[in-house]
């Protein structure tokens, strides 16, 4: 596949999506199947369940696989079930959809996220996102990795078979979104909601990001 236009990467959640939805599925929806399951408190299962996260980590996969835990945690629940049951806490950021429809006239846009397929998925789906994407790319369950490197944004443009000049992208993680992107010689903005950080590549919102690429 050869692209002509401008490649436009977004990462997914905390940058097009609010947070709100992964914290209920982890932090919320597992302990509560998890205290059913055991007829134990919530709270004693909250406990439990996040101790048992910390034990494996964010270095490892199985950190980010939800049937993982079904299976660890034996909820006998299936991950698509357990998903939709927390859709109701999927909400974007209140710029995202003028932006992607403006972006996506001229432009192809992609996704470049962290998370596994599985989550991509249901939010992709539940939030109308699908349309304004060309492709999605998941570190974890496309690259084997557990967190965006310089690598995955390499093989990224491999699989796009697009030179890295012909691609920015904008996400929410200093590490994972702008200096690895960086370091793979993309064109990398920091999108910073809160307001903590300033520089030419830092944004406090997707407006001020597509007013920063205009043009280029």
């Amino acid at each position: 596949m050869q692209w002509n236009e401008k490649i436009i990467s977004f990462d997914l959640d905390g940058t097009l999506v609010t947070m709100d939805y992964v914290d209920a599925v982890w932090l919320e929806k597992i302990p509560q199947l998890y205290a059913e399951k055991y007829d134990i408190p919530y709270d004693e299962a909250k406990r439990v369940v996040e101790k048992e996260y910390l034990k494996i980590g964010p270095e490892a996969l199985e950190w980010y696989d939800i049937k993982y835990w079904i299976k660890k945690f034996d909820l006998g629940a299936n991950w698509r079930d357990i998903l939709l049951s927390c859709r109701d806490k999927l909400k974007l950021y209140p710029e995202v959809k003028e932006v992607l429809e403006r972006l996506s006239e001229e432009n192809q846009l992609i996704i470049i996220s962290n998370a596994a397929n599985e989550f991509i998925e249901i939010e992709m789906e539940a939030l109308g996102l699908k349309k304004y994407f060309s492709a999605i790319f998941s570190a974890v369950s496309n690259f084997g990795k557990t967190k965006k490197d310089k690598e995955v944004y390499e093989k990224v443009c491999d699989e796009l078979g697009a030179n890295k000049d012909g691609i920015i992208h904008v996400g929410d993680n200093y590490e994972f979104d702008y200096l690895a992107a960086k370091q793979a010689g993309i064109e990398a903005y920091y999108l910073d909601r809160k307001g903590n950080m300033n520089g030419s590549h830092v944004v406090r919102d997707l407006k001020e990001f597509e007013e920063k690429i205009s043009g280029k």
